[in-house]
């Protein structure tokens, strides 16, 4: 027994959920911050790049630095912005600030004259969400003074959706009709407008390039609904040690469960420390062989035990965590949490396996 995990990550699904994405007339981006959202941007970023996507979305600065090399020519944006004193190396990598202030616009127009050269860079409307993005009273100065974006060259107007996974919610429609205003009394520019959940959102929410993040990773943009898009991430444990308790024994720390029965219990080497969130206690089920086993006990730091009373499971057998009727959006509901939390929170104790795309 040479490995005790087994995350397996299907490339070639996230290439189908990245294409599957695309609407006729626009381009569609690939957000890979967080790690290409825990399944491994330095896999995730060629594999994409190869099906010809060809541009880009990061958090952080040091993020673009490593994947850069990984997709040569390609548009590499970074959503929180441009840092003080970062412009030398943004230039330096051709990678592209999302500027979302005028005091970033100002740095980087004066990056610009300094390098002789306009230089390229995307900017961020804020339509609602009150966090990154220049607000109402910075978006109606600019308007007024167009001046200020001297030597930058704008590829897109971008905004951010609060709650496109919730069609009914009116703040939408108002999002993207604020965008949409906000981007004609600007300097003429392609938009940005749709994540993953505003793709279904109908025709407002087109725009010339799309940037899908979660879905790419196999969440359901359409909660309460049929997901579209193809399952990516499967986590498999082998079963340590296998112990039988009587009934009326606890099990785990706390002794949060008490076994009613005779017992099996299997211990496999999996827990918070690993992304296997604590909230899972009592609340989650893994399977073998298709027979649900329900997590007995308390998440731990290092391993999580199952009660696999009616099935055949013995020491060195595999407990599937993630995958068939276990999806990412199913555990993330047990866990009073979401699909991207349990998939960003995936740890680098997990062995990883790639299917190739």
């Amino acid at each position: 027994m040479t490995t005790v995990t087994d995350l397996r990550i299907d490339l070639a699904a996230i290439v189908w959920n990245w294409r599957s994405l695309q609407r006729p007339g626009a381009d569609t981006a690939a957000v890979l911050k967080a790690d290409a959202y825990g399944t491994g941007a330095a896999k995730v970023a060629p594999a994409l790049y190869q099906a010809g996507c060809r541009h880009f979305f990061v958090a952080h600065l040091d993020e673009a630095l490593a994947l850069r090399p990984l997709v040569p020519g390609a548009m590499l944006a970074v959503l929180n912005g441009l840092w003080p004193g970062a412009a030398p190396e943004f230039i330096a990598h051709d990678l592209r600030p999302v500027l979302g202030s005028l005091a970033e616009i100002a740095a980087w127009r004066e990056a610009a004259r300094r390098a002789g050269r306009p230089l390229p860079a995307l900017v961020h409307v804020d339509t609602g969400m009150n966090r990154l993005g220049l607000p109402p009273a910075e978006v109606t100065a600019l308007a007024a003074d167009p001046a200020l974006l001297d030597g930058v060259a704008v590829q897109y107007m971008m905004t951010h959706l609060v709650s496109a996974e919730d069609p009914a919610d009116p703040i939408n429609a108002r999002q993207a009709q604020d965008f949409h205003a906000a981007c004609e009394r600007l300097p003429p520019a392609r938009r940005s407008l749709a994540n993953s959940s505003g793709l279904f959102l109908g025709e407002l929410f087109r725009s010339d390039l799309a940037r899908p993040g979660a879905a790419l990773y196999g969440v359901n943009p359409t909660p309460g609904q049929p997901n579209p898009m193809r399952p990516v991430v499967r986590l498999l444990a082998r079963i340590l040690q296998v112990r039988e308790v009587g009934a009326g024994e606890r099990v785990g720390y706390n002794g949060i469960w008490t076994a009613g029965r005779r017992s099996r219990i299997a211990t496999v080497s999996v827990g918070y420390a690993d992304g296997y969130l604590r909230s899972l206690s009592n609340h989650a089920d893994a399977s073998f062989d298709g027979t649900p086993v329900p997590l007995v006990g308390r998440v731990s730091m290092d391993l999580t035990t199952f009660d696999i009373t009616a099935t055949s499971a013995q020491a060195g057998d595999w407990l599937e965590l993630i995958g068939g009727d276990q999806t990412v959006d199913a555990l993330a509901l047990r866990a009073g949490t979401n699909g991207y939390e349990i998939l960003t929170s995936l740890g680098p104790r997990y062995s990883r396996s790639y299917h190739p795309a």
